[in-house]
């Protein structure tokens, strides 16, 4: 019986004793199934790395990337990844060469195991990016309404444009000016001629550039920008050859004043104050010196049509002036005054999706109340 317990006790000892030599010669498992491919719907700058997780009890701390173009030298990019990353993205790949990659598992006993080599990848740009399909059928259909609006506008049926009043007053402050025997004073605001506030001030000046010659009405015009006020020039030439009068020009009229902020805001109230115009716009963009000017304009008593799509500066417009043109109001001004077919209906074709974008929005929320975010997932993944 005693041989017979220390039979047993030695054959224990030995089995716990293979176990532990087995356990403690095993090496650490290097990460498996790694895959490296072109990323995606991007253009040929990335390719994507993946591989399977190690198990929580397998002690992996962390990941690193190595990587070799076209068949060199493997060299360790980027830093070292948390252990519960799966997928590398590398941005810092080689346009037009090869990559292959190996990912190393690191261990808390610094030992690390390398991965088998994947297949060496080139990444290639994607002519379309499939995960925004929804938002290239939404651009069809939006150009599709600006379209047909242009379409019905030309065909003479009537376009309803809402009233607005600063741009109605357009109208009694060139007869005004007219009357009392003064100029017109249009002050284009300090941006450059890429800004697409200037863009809408030039285009509005063109339509008062037209009224002007008609009723022969002097058009003065400050430019604190060179290339704006060649643009300026040619405009209001062109309306008035347009409308007949072209011995009515006087390109002294439209002059550089200086590209200085308060300088410039000197300068054009100096004018005020001197030649006391019957009428004054101010339409573009506007900085600090906005109420400056439009204070100025009210002291002499002309009648002021101001806008700019800039929220900081319509405070100080809606304070010191008759009308001001509120955002996009600036923009729907060629089309209101120039009654255009083209500009018409591009106006309302836009109107449209605006309303399908308010639409949408309100659908949107109504459903994330009930806990339904299909949209929100949708706007997320073409964004």
């Amino acid at each position: 019986m005693t041989n017979s317990k220390s039979t047993l006790w030695v054959v224990a000892c030995l089995v716990f004793f293979l176990c532990g030599t087995y356990a403690f010669s095993q090496e650490p498992a290097a990460p498996t199934n790694v895959t490296a491919k072109d990323t995606p719907n991007d253009d040929g700058s990335s390719i994507t790395i993946t591989w399977d997780a190690a198990s929580e009890d397998s002690g992996v701390v962390g990941y690193k990337i190595l990587r070799n173009s076209d068949a060199g030298e493997f060299e360790e990019i980027g830093k070292q990844l948390d252990a519960n990353v799966t997928v590398y993205k590398d941005k810092t790949i080689i346009k037009g060469k090869t990559h292959a990659y190996i990912v190393r598992a690191v261990y808390d006993n610094e030992t690390s195991m390398y991965s088998a080599q994947t297949a060496a990848v080139k990444a290639k740009g994607q002519w379309f990016h499939t995960g925004k399909v929804a938002l290239f059928l939404a651009m069809l259909l939006f150009s599709a309404a600006i379209l047909w609006n242009i379409y019905h506008a030309r065909s003479g049926k009537e376009v309803f444009v809402r009233r607005i009043p600063g741009l109605e007053a357009v109208e009694e402050a060139i007869g005004r000016a007219t009357e009392m025997g003064r100029s017109i004073l249009y002050i284009l605001g300090l941006g450059d001629v890429d800004n697409v506030a200037t863009i809408a001030s030039m285009t509005i000046l063109g339509q008062v550039a037209r009224r002007t010659a008609d009723y022969e009405t002097p058009l003065r015009v400050p430019c604190r920008d060179p290339v704006v006020l060649n643009v300026v020039r040619e405009m209001v030439k062109t309306s008035y050859l347009d409308e007949g009068r072209p011995d009515a020009y006087n390109e002294d009229d439209i002059f550089f004043l200086t590209n200085e902020q308060f300088a410039y805001a000197a300068g054009v109230n100096g004018m005020m104050i001197r030649e006391k115009p019957a009428a004054i716009f101010l339409q573009g963009q506007f900085y600090a010196e906005s109420l400056l000017m439009a204070e100025t304009g009210n002291s002499i008593g002309a009648i002021q049509i101001a806008g700019t799509d800039s929220e900081h500066q319509l405070p100080f417009f809606i304070a010191a002036c008759d009308y001001t043109l509120i955002g996009e109001e600036l923009y729907a001004a060629t089309a209101y005054l120039s009654k255009d077919p083209l500009f018409l209906g591009s106006l309302r074709g836009q109107d449209w999706g605006k309303v399908v974008i308010f639409a949408g929005i309100i659908f949107g929320v109504s459903l994330e109340f009930f806990g339904i975010n299909w949209i929100t997932t949708l706007l997320q993944r073409v964004s």
